[in-house]
This record gives C-alpha cells, structure tokens and sequence, in this order.
C-alpha cells in the first residue's frame, strides 16, 4: 500500500515524539497496555491534522496524549477500588543505561493518592519540566489552578518519599536482598530493611498472592523468607535472574512455565522501603523487550 507524502510526515512526526508521548502516558496511568491504548488513539487524530498548520506538533500531541490519559485516569481508577488485592503498576523492561528517571513501580503506586488531575500537572511540572503556563495550556485549566494541583501533588509525593540511593548501592542491596532471602538468613534480612519497609504483592486474583500490604521490616522479612522456603520445599523453584525495569535494577523470577513474578526494591535513606512484587500473568508481558521512554 502507497503511504501519501503528507501522511509519511505526520507519521515521522509522531514517531519522533513517540518516547516521550508514552512516558506521559504510562506515569499517569501506570498500565503500558493502556499507554500504548492512548497513542494508538492520539495517533489516529494525529492522522486528521494538517501538521503545516501546527506551530508546535510536540505541545500539540503532548496535549491530546495528556487529555486522552486524564479522562481514562476516571475509570482506571474504578476498576482499581474493583481490584482483587493490592495493585502494582504494569512494569515495563527498559535498558541498563536508560536516562528516564522517576519510573520506578514504587513512585508510580505512590502517585495513586493523587487526584487525576493532581497526578498530572504534578508529572507535567516535576517530571517533565514543563511550566506552569504550558501546564494549563496542555489541561486545558487557569494557570493558577494547575500551579496548585502540581504544588498538592508535590506536597503527597514528597511526603511518601525520602532521599534516593545512587545505583552501585542499589546494586549492592539488591545483592545482599537475593543472598539473604536465598540463604533464610532472617537477621541479615531485617537489617536491609527499614523499620516501616512494606511488601506490595500483586497477583490480581489470578494467581496465589497476598491480599494486603504488608508492613513492618520484621513482618515483611518473615513473609519473604517465609516464601523462600516454601519455594525449596514445595516448588516449583524459582530461578532470580537480574533484568532493568522502570529504570532500575530488577529480579525476574522464572519458573518451569516461564516468568512467574518481577520483584523490585524501593531504596530511601540505604534501606529498602518497599519490595514490589508482580505476579499477575497479565501485567508481565510488557518486560519482554526494552522500549524507549523519555
């Protein structure tokens, strides 16, 4: 099939944008399925756009994109209250040397105490950097309005958060985690873990997961060691092996029918605050491959 000029530019155009159309997306709704949903959409109306009568196609699509992401916020929200258990983002594989930041699962399920409209003028202002005046632009709100949202946002964020550790600690953890967890040795274990250090376990009423968050380093030591043995005495063994997702160092856990759950480690202060864990079948197909995110 011949592809018209005009339409291969509109073509390149969104191509060109795709990275950082999909990162907007995808924080704001955390599913890369529904991300991927949003673009297909945005790519469509993109389709209906004379590109020469746009000043400024980035604004434009990050506009549609931003819009299509708010309104599907109000239902993905529903289908959540509507979730069997605790609910994780959908991970995504990224590569190793991958510059987007503020991915992780754990950031990402902190941003579900915001409102909508919250969650995005706080991702547009703090993540993405744009100004307040290119927030309401985008939204479609005063300026005033979306100053305020972003500021709300900022405020809950930072209250669930403490300062990041640098990679090689990450690393070193996520070593020490694996040998702890691997050897049952429950002391070491407890010492990784901060004295408010949650489990979030995420299987989504498919498969065998705890139905609560788990919190308290001691309690969330005891139900990981506990899983470990369980594993070794009556299978089927799970084979760790090291993978990026979301930006960061990550554990697939492979099974003899393949991948059976991602776990991944927020660190605040040298300690570990929040192990992750996603065992829904329907959310694993997206670490198959690195994608590109902005």
């Amino acid at each position: 099939m011949t592809i018209e000029p005009s339409t291969a530019t509109s073509l390149a155009v969104f191509e060109g944008h795709r990275a950082r159309l999909f990162g907007i997306a995808y924080r704001m709704l955390g599913s890369a399925a529904d991300a991927d949903d949003i673009l297909q959409e945005a790519r469509l109306r993109w389709l209906d756009v004379d590109v020469a009568t746009v000043a400024d196609p980035r604004a434009y699509l990050v506009t549609i994109v931003s819009r299509l992401a708010l309104d599907q916020l109000g239902s993905a929200r529903v289908r959540r209250e509507q979730y069997v258990g605790p609910w994780l983002p959908e991970p995504i594989a990224t590569v190793p040397e991958a510059t987007a930041h503020d991915l992780s699962l754990a950031f990402l399920h902190l941003l579900e105490r915001l409102s909508p409209a919250e969650r995005a003028a706080f991702l547009l202002a703090d993540v993405f950097d744009y100004s307040h005046a290119e927030v309401a632009r985008i939204l479609g709100k005063s300026e005033d309005a979306c100053r305020q949202l972003a500021a709300r946002g900022r405020k809950a964020v930072r209250a669930g958060r403490g300062r990041a550790v640098a990679p090689a600690e990450h690393a070193r953890v996520l070593a020490a985690f694996l040998g702890a967890c691997g050897t049952g040795d429950l002391d070491a274990l407890v010492q990784l873990l901060a004295a408010d250090a949650m489990a979030i376990t995420d299987g989504g009423g498919r498969v065998q997961a705890a139905r609560r968050i788990v919190r308290g380093g001691d309690a969330v030591a005891r139900l990981l060691i506990g899983l470990a043995r369980k594993g070794l005495t009556r299978g089927p063994v799970l084979v760790p092996r090291l993978i990026s997702v979301n930006g960061g160092p990550a554990v697939a856990l492979e099974g003899p029918d393949g991948l059976d759950a991602i776990l991944t480690l927020e660190l605040v202060d040298d300690r570990i605050a929040a192990v992750c864990i996603v065992r829904n079948p329907d959310k694993l197909g997206a670490v198959a491959s690195p994608r590109a995110i902005a």
